[in-house]
């Protein structure tokens, strides 16, 4: 009987429920810290960071506590915030094993590989190493080389379905499209405790010539009927058999207890709906046991012959496998076989997906990038080619599954997959693709160099991101300081870059439509902080007129100042606020250190030791030209001497 749960994405898409059924609650008030470990033990990580993040703000915070809130920045999938208290966590001799392994996985889901390898290998030395561990740091080398040589995928998110919620697995049919979906709100106050969203739904939308998607909209009550999870759904060719992912809504699911609680284990199964009239009849798979193991995430051959699908029954190869059956003569399904040790690993193989003689479906065992990872292979049942992982940007730090093909031919091909990574709407998103052979080819040539001395700088490292925010590529600078990427007509692009000792520095690279090859450069001045005594201004930061609370811009500006405490542990600064002079000296002070306290307090709060900062308030005492008291000045005069600026106290 399986005793795990497995989530992708935000959970939503699981082989297992877990429904809480009842929680033993004390009588007196709890304490703070009772309250963020009431909240914790919830599964509510989001408020229960709130609370910890108030905890940890101390001297000497308590591991446990630093844990606990690095622990719910990961499960809420916040990786910078968890990235920055690991980091801190891992240098504590009390560190349990497991913040160790996070670690390393929130560096594998930022794309930091190379940092990744390192934790991991960290890891396998305190602890030992495991042939998940092991795979792990195979797939950081591997994962590296991937964004070096991205491939010609196309992916466009498709905002016309997307919401902060969960859309996956979406089915092209002759009349649109199909997909699984977290509704906007709840349906009569049913809500998961794990995800605290509504309970999935089938959903139908218009899709277009150019494979946009719009209108959607919930489908017929017959086949969104159940208390819980309803999908992924498949359909065979002629539309009027769909096979659909539930969670079981009995009561014969195994009673677990622990702390006080207890929860009801609630398998997957398996429903045939049938086209009746206007509406759906339901039957049950012949090979569903949800006593004992779950079936779900079904795929048909293009022929409705061979029913693929995802299941722990027993007699896989650990985890999660995929399987087959086989239609026999008299219209039924055949005894599941295992799709193979080709295909399956000890980790979890999920969402397969048909098209022609290729098998594409998502692993967590098969080298790869991180979460599951996107495979195709040549074959049929349990007899198949070498899985070959799809690269990037079909592949990404977080999971990416569902992979259809739409259209193939010699051009290229277009379909849609599902991915939770960065720059969504949120959640798991549905993304549409295109794949095209390249007709011009453009690179871009990031240079970079000190911004004081101009001296180039290798080993630097430099990520693509494209508007909203994905990671592309990534390359490293050698010797000359510079780093190539092949880009594509029409990008918006940004390009971070990062090394030990600098500020990190991003800056935008605007679209091009050239009409033959071309090479486009860019240069990247990074400021250093190895010298004691350097001082620089922070750019680009700003407060409202009187006030001292941080901007949403200017966080942007001060998480580039975290990443740079993080990276570089050893690093104490001054960070001072300075005024214009314009008002009196004693209240332009008191601005000024209010706005500097406010800063630190912003850092602290990104998982940065207070005790790493000074926070210092000049007011108008270090003006930086000829505009004191009663002097006539332009704005932009005043502007420069309203600042921020950093001093390099240690390094």
């Amino acid at each position: 009987m399986m005793k795990r749960t497995y989530h992708i994405g935000v959970g939503a898409i699981a082989l297992s429920l877990l429904l809480n059924l009842d929680l033993v609650q004390g009588q007196e008030q709890p304490s703070r810290r009772g309250r963020a470990e009431k909240l914790y033990n919830k599964y509510e990580y989001a408020n229960a960071a709130r609370v910890y993040e108030t905890l940890v703000d101390t001297k000497k915070p308590s591991t446990v506590d630093m844990e606990r809130l690095a622990h719910s920045y990961y499960y809420i999938k916040e990786y910078g915030l968890a990235e920055n208290w690991y980091a801190r966590i891992v240098e504590r001799s009390d560190a349990d094993k497991q913040s160790f392994l996070h670690y390393a996985e929130v560096l594998k889901q930022q794309g930091k590989y190379g940092d990744a390898r390192t934790q991991y290998k960290s890891y396998a030395e305190k602890f030992g190493s495991t042939p998940l561990v092991e795979n792990a740091i195979l797939g950081t080398d591997s994962a590296e080389v991937w964004l070096k040589n991205p491939s010609r995928y196309k992916l466009r998110n498709e905002e016309g379905v997307n919401t902060a919620q969960a859309e996956f697995s979406l089915v092209p049919t002759s009349g649109g499209a199909i997909f699984a979906g977290e509704p906007t709100t709840t349906i009569l106050g049913q809500k998961s405790g794990m995800t605290g969203q509504a309970y999935l739904r089938i959903y139908s939308a218009s899709r277009h010539e150019d494979g946009t998607l719009s209108y959607p909209n919930i489908m017929v009550a017959s086949l969104n009927n159940s208390p819980y999870h309803i999908g992924p759904l498949a359909a065979d060719s002629t539309e009027e058999t769909l096979y659909v992912t539930k969670t079981y809504a009995g009561n014969d699911g195994e009673k677990i207890r622990s702390d006080g609680k207890s929860w009801r284990n609630q398998n997957l199964e398996l429903k045939i709906y049938k086209k009746d009239g206007e509406g759906w009849k339901e039957e049950d798979f012949a090979y569903n046991n949800v006593k004992e193991y779950s079936v779900g995430h079904a795929s048909l051959s293009s022929d409705n012959k061979i029913l693929y699908f995802a299941s722990d029954m027993p007699g896989g190869k650990g985890g999660v496998d995929i399987w087959y059956c086989e239609l026999g003569t008299d219209g039924k399904w055949g005894n599941p076989q295992n799709a193979g040790a080709t295909i399956n690993t000890p980790g979890d193989e999920m969402f397969p997906s048909v098209h022609e003689n290729t098998l594409y479906f998502s692993s967590t065992g098969h080298v790869g990038m991180g979460g599951l990872d996107i495979f195709k292979a040549e074959g049929t049942k349990s007899s198949f080619t070498t899985p070959v992982n799809l690269g990037v940007p079909v592949n990404s730090p977080s999971d990416d599954f569902a992979f259809v093909v739409l259209e193939a031919g010699e051009e290229g091909s277009k379909g849609y997959l599902s991915s939770n990574r960065t720059g969504g709407a949120g959640s798991d998103d549905i993304y549409s693709f295109t794949y095209q052979k390249p007709k011009i080819n453009i690179q871009l040539e990031g240079i970079a160099r000190d911004k004081k001395t101009n001296e180039l700088l290798s080993a630097l490292t430099f990520s693509l991101h494209d508007q909203s925010g994905q990671l592309l590529a990534k390359n490293k600078t050698g010797l000359n300081g510079v780093a190539s990427f092949d880009i594509q007509k029409g990008q918006h692009l940004k390009l971070t870059g990062e090394k030990s000792g600098y500020m990190s520095e991003t800056i935008s690279v605007e679209p091009v439509n050239p009409q033959r090859d071309t090479i486009i450069r860019v240069t990247m001045l990074l400021q250093s902080v190895q010298k004691v005594g350097e001082k620089f201004v922070l750019e680009d930061i700003y407060y409202d007129f009187d006030k001292y609370h941080i901007r949403q811009d200017a966080a942007l500006i001060l998480d580039k100042l975290v990443a740079t405490m993080r990276d570089n542990p050893t690093l104490r600064i001054e960070l001072s606020s300075h005024t214009d002079s314009r008002g009196s000296d004693s209240y332009n002070m008191s601005l000024s250190q209010k706005r500097a306290q406010a800063a630190v307090d912003y850092i602290v709060g990104r998982g940065i030791a207070r005790d790493r900062m000074v926070a210092k308030g000049y007011g108008e005492t270090r003006l930086v030209n000829k505009c004191s008291n009663g002097v006539k000045c332009t704005e932009e005069e005043h502007q420069k001497n309203r600042r921020t600026e950093i001093e390099v106290l240690a390094y």
